[in-house]
């Protein structure tokens, strides 16, 4: 029998211990943040599963909001979410692809990069106070549906902005080079072949603003959201743009903090519907990022 041909080195041995000890610790840190992020989803559907019920989500609160269920809420979230979307998703895209396609570098670009970044970190409540001024009293839209979904709009128009101008970024130059050789535009190149190849990236920022959109309180709080309002149960476009709405994250607030006497697993249906619906449209999200992905070429 021939001797082994390759025998480990002490070097080698100390190289595999730090592997597996690298491979431990990082494991060890996904499971610190996974883990409890599963025990508070288990603890809140524990808590608010004996009032979750199709009933719960169909029906408007009553008796002062401590019977009933959501559904005037949840549409408000709904048309919230989908106003802000329609209109930063095309401003933030459109934003980026000038300034990673169009403009040159230069101070100024380098200011409005800046801009962008520190606009991200600005806190929610301030966000709010603008849009109390600029839209609700300044325009004149009053607080409405369109005054807060306006500002849910430009609290998330920066992530919108940064994640597609990675994306736009990612595609490889010479896709470009290629698409100008054969005397395509510029716009041309950037329509039929760096969007379409940057999708799945675009998509991220838009995951991330449904997200951050959905569970704001402070900015509708002060331009469109009340505390009650009924609507009918049997139409899903029971608001105009110009009313107030009520919206899950408020209504969750204004049960916590407001309503005495209400039922304890209260709070915790309403959290849970909440995170739902947006675990619901990230997956949605996530899965057409994936099919976009997949039919990369590159």
């Amino acid at each position: 029998m021939n001797p082994p041909t390759f025998t480990a080195t002490p070097l080698v041995r100390r190289k595999l211990r730090q592997e597996r000890l690298a491979r431990a610790v990082l494991a060890g840190m996904v499971l610190a943040m996974v883990l409890p992020l599963a025990a508070i989803i288990a603890y809140l559907v524990v808590q608010g599963a004996p009032l979750i019920s199709w009933s719960f989500l169909t029906q408007n609160p009553s008796n002062g909001m401590r019977a009933g269920g959501i559904w005037s809420a949840l549409v408000g979230t709904i048309y919230l979410v989908v106003i802000a979307l329609l209109v930063s998703a095309p401003v933030g895209v459109l934003c980026a692809v000038y300034l990673n396609e169009y403009a040159r570098e230069n101070w100024f670009t380098r200011l409005i990069h800046l801009a962008v970044v520190n606009l991200a970190g600005v806190p929610s409540i301030v966000h709010a106070l603008f849009g109390l001024g600029a839209f609700v009293l300044f325009a004149g839209i009053g607080r409405s549906i369109l005054a807060a979904a306006l500002t849910l709009a430009i609290m998330t128009l920066p992530v919108v902005i940064a994640s597609t101008k990675e994306a736009l970024a990612a595609v490889p130059m010479s896709f470009r080079e290629a698409c100008w050789n054969v005397g395509a535009s510029r716009w041309q190149t950037i329509w039929k072949v760096v969007l379409p190849n940057s999708i799945s990236g675009i998509l991220t920022g838009v995951i991330l603003q449904v997200s951050r959109t959905a569970g704001e309180t402070a900015p509708i709080m002060f331009t469109g959201a009340v505390f009650l309002k009924k609507i009918h149960d049997d139409t899903l476009f029971p608001y105009a743009l110009t009313d107030q709405c009520m919206a899950l994250s408020m209504h969750l607030y204004t049960v916590t903090t407001q309503v005495t006497n209400a039922p304890e697993a209260l709070p915790y249906a309403i959290a849970v519907v909440l995170l739902g619906a947006v675990l619901l449209v990230n997956a949605a999200a996530i899965l057409l990022r994936g099919l976009l992905r997949s039919r990369k070429k590159w």
